[in-house]
């Protein structure tokens, strides 16, 4: 079993003087003298380095008091989430698992050992409450791979307690700097090993900020995606909220990118990947389509008087969505895990380090990215008038539901390109994302009544009451007539959105 933990804590520079008098931070009744700890730990990544690229470590450790295996994903500066493993030879599957989007097939190897002296403080207040640990540590580091350097050093590490307001480390910080002590420049022991055993330069991934051309611009957008999709999947492996959807997101906004800028990427090449991102967006949304269903139908059926609900409608509507318990499903695990999804993140490298670009790549962004958003909005504006002169029904469902993808797209055209052309690509997303609620409104609306159809046909052929049902249809009938009554007005304001462009 791995447990996970968050770790806030602050590096200082030290020296030979020591860890300075903290009795006078403000909270502190004591300052108690744990004694010294001998700690020794390896650090494992890639020959290539690439969970120190994205400032991820994994460690085995002994000595001290929480031996083992230690995985750290950054989660914003001096805050990582820390997952822990009991001790053992090999690295655990649950770690494996988490890692796996990064490392794939490439070997994981011991990189650094670190031997430190640890000398440690606990910080308590007038009850006795741990606020804090601090510690000095003599680093030793040691290369074991991709070089034979070495390096000493001394640091001051303050390490917040659980459940303390994290203002507390700047009552700590100031006490420091009163005593001549400065934060490290290095944002781990890692990093600071690495710098100093195998001093080198790399090359920066280029960003929208070094961003020149038309296809620097779309090329930091896809970038941006990969980075999100792989980041994304250990929280997706552990099930953190709202993982799955923005994993799902970030398909999707790829799988749009390449299609609205053909002119700039090579479709040739592109299509097929996004094949590939569009199988993967399924997958994900296998479980999620139904919990959002559910999640609607459930607020519906609370907003139902008692006295109207006939039957286990409940139950049922439990039952159909497939209630798990916490965790991601085996499913959904197995498609992390399978060749097919390993192989379109290499893919996705590879496209990035070697990208299919056509000459319009090479042109000025305000010469070629508004012309790729109007075109999309064009089909946008083409299916709402088509769906605004339908009679209501299934054929107005329809066009609607295709306007919805639609604006998506053009939604993520128009953020793709917001760098370059500023605040008119940036206002025009707001009004594609209110459009897209709108008409997304729309559809979960005829999803929701095409669920409540099955469940009033198991219901009946059981026996029992399809009145619930059949009320709940009817309130989703009058959203989307709610919907389909607002359109017109909103479309009004809405149609001559890109002419700033």
């Amino acid at each position: 079993m791995a447990d996970t933990k968050r770790e806030i804590e602050r590096k200082y520079e030290s020296d030979d003087s020591g860890l300075p008098d903290l009795t006078g931070v403000a909270g502190v009744a004591a300052v108690i003298d744990k004694g010294v700890a001998q700690l020794d730990a390896t650090y494992y990544d890639t020959a290539d380095e690439r969970l120190a690229a994205s400032s991820i470590t994994l460690r085995r450790r002994t000595g001290g008091s929480d031996a083992g295996w230690h995985l750290k994903f950054p989660v914003s500066p001096g805050v990582r989430d820390e997952i822990q493993a009991p001790l053992s030879d090999t690295l655990p599957d649950t770690l494996a698992g988490l890692v796996r989007s990064r490392v794939r097939g490439t070997e994981l190897v011991p990189l650094v050992r670190l031997r430190s002296d640890r000398d440690v403080r606990d910080l308590v207040d007038a009850d006795g409450r741990l606020l804090a640990e601090v510690s000095v540590d003599a680093v030793r580091a040691e290369r074991l791979a991709g070089g034979d350097g070495s390096a000493q050093w001394a640091e001051i590490e303050v390490e917040l307690a659980d459940d303390v307001d994290p203002a507390f480390l700047d009552k700590v910080e100031k006490r420091l700097r009163k005593a001549g002590v400065r934060p490290s420049k290095s944002a781990s022991k890692l990093a600071r090993a690495l710098a100093e055993t195998a001093p080198k330069k790399k090359l920066a991934s280029a960003s929208v900020e070094d961003a020149v051309t038309a296809g620097d611009h779309v090329l930091a957008y896809v970038r941006a995606q990969r980075d999100a999709i792989v980041g994304l999947d250990p929280a997706v492996r552990q099930d953190a909220e709202d993982s799955v959807h923005s994993m799902r997101v970030a398909t999707r906004r790829m799988r749009s990118t390449f299609k609205s800028f053909g002119k700039v990427l090579d479709r040739a090449v592109t299509d097929p990947i996004g094949d590939e991102l569009k199988w993967l967006a399924g997958e994900l949304g296998v479980d999620r389509d139904r919990e959002v269903l559910n999640e609607r139908l459930s607020a519906a059926l609370d907003e139902i008087p008692h006295t109207l609900i006939y039957g286990p409608v409940a139950e049922r509507v439990s039952h159909w969505a497939g209630d798990r318990p916490g965790g991601a499903s085996s499913r959904l695990i197995g498609i992390l895990d399978s060749q097919r999804y390993l192989a379109l993140l290499d893919v996705l490298d590879a496209l990035l380090a070697d990208p299919p670009l056509r000459e319009a790549a090479g042109k000025k962004p305000g010469k070629v990215l508004p012309k790729a958003v109007k075109k999309d909005f064009g089909k946008v504006s083409a299916l709402v008038e088509q769906a605004l002169e339908l009679d209501p029904g299934s054929d107005r469902d329809v066009a609607i539901h295709e306007a919805r993808k639609k604006t998506k797209r053009t939604r993520y055209a128009a953020e793709a390109v917001t760098p370059a052309l500023g605040k008119p690509a940036k206002d025009l997303v707001k009004t594609m994302k209110s459009l897209q609620n709108l008409l997304g409104e729309h559809q979960d609306s005829v999803m929701a009544r095409g669920t409540l159809r099955e469940l009033a046909a198991v219901a009946h052929a059981a026996g029992e009451s399809a009145f619930t049902y059949g009320l709940l249809y009817g309130r989703e009938e009058q959203r989307a007539a709610a919907v389909e009554a607002e359109l017109p007005g909103f479309w009004d304001g809405t149609k001559d959105a890109t002419d700033v462009l």
